[in-house]
């Protein structure tokens, strides 16, 4: 509920997207089996967040963990969708959907087609420590829906460039996690006055954050106040969760009877589907 209810107060709009849970379309754990047995399991071993993830929990390795890449691949291929919104940080697992596509076309037919990556000027934002991403297990995050006092008790003792010990040396934003994510909510016209100044040491760090913390709350403020609204209606939530399942429900249905036919499977009969 809370993530439906943040993504939408972030701007998702129901009447031009389907917002729905990957669970409630069965389809996708369907498409990911039959996906994986075209995925080699050197591919898998390769993917950086697998080997990074059972190096932090080496209790928790499992085959579902091992196999998220082909259930991002069959979440993304089970809608077709063409183009897809990620990060630096995903190129690998769209990278691997990819190679699933053509491995999957070789064998069975012409039944997908690649999907692109679709990645904002801000591709990649780390964490506060500016070392690692923005994560919610490493507690290394700020919340879109957080306040305005929680914000900047982050901002505050973020990483900045780290060869900039006084305000009069001179800084590179180019290796400032803070200048990157001024690109996310400062206008153009004010990043490159940030940009001469923080070359010039004629702005410190510490005005930048607050620079950047002003415009995020010009961003975050209309949002907190959309989740509020949101929340006090929980039934409309579910609603346009339920409506997005069904929608997506139907796609799912088409495409898997031409990847059932492909494969070889016997095609589901139509007064058996929900």
């Amino acid at each position: 509920m809370n993530a439906a209810v943040a993504n939408i107060a972030a701007g998702l709009d129901p009447s031009r997207c389907k917002l729905f849970v990957q669970s409630h379309v069965n389809e996708v754990t369907e498409l990911t089996w039959i996906l994986g047995c075209v995925t080699p399991m050197g591919d898998l071993e390769r993917m950086t967040q697998f080997k990074s993830k059972s190096e932090q929990h080496q209790t928790a390795g499992n085959l579902g963990l091992f196999a998220y890449p082909v259930l991002m691949a069959a979440d993304i291929l089970l809608y077709k969708a063409e183009v897809v919104p990620v990060g630096e940080d995903q190129i690998q697992h769209l990278e691997l959907a990819r190679e699933v596509v053509r491995k999957f076309n070789a064998q069975f037919g012409e039944v997908f087609k690649e999907p692109q990556p679709l990645m904002t000027k801000t591709a990649r934002v780390m964490g506060i420590d500016g070392k690692t991403k923005m994560s919610k297990s490493m507690n290394n995050t700020i919340g879109l829906l957080e306040t305005p006092e929680q914000v900047w008790s982050k901002l505050k003792v973020a990483v900045t460039d780290e060869n900039r010990k006084r305000r009069t040396d001179v800084g590179n934003p180019e290796i400032c996690n803070i200048f990157t994510i001024h690109q996310g909510f400062t206008p153009s016209q004010e990043i490159d006055q940030i940009d001469r100044e923080c070359r010039a040491a004629g702005i410190g760090c510490v005005d930048c954050k607050k620079i950047l913390a002003r415009h995020m709350e010009e961003t975050l403020a209309p949002m907190r106040e959309r989740a509020t609204s949101l929340s006090k209606e929980p039934d409309r939530v579910i609603q346009i969760l339920d409506e997005g399942a069904r929608a997506c429900q139907k796609i799912a249905d088409a495409v898997m009877d031409e990847v059932r036919a492909a494969v070889g499977l016997r095609t589901r009969p139509s007064q058996n589907r929900p």
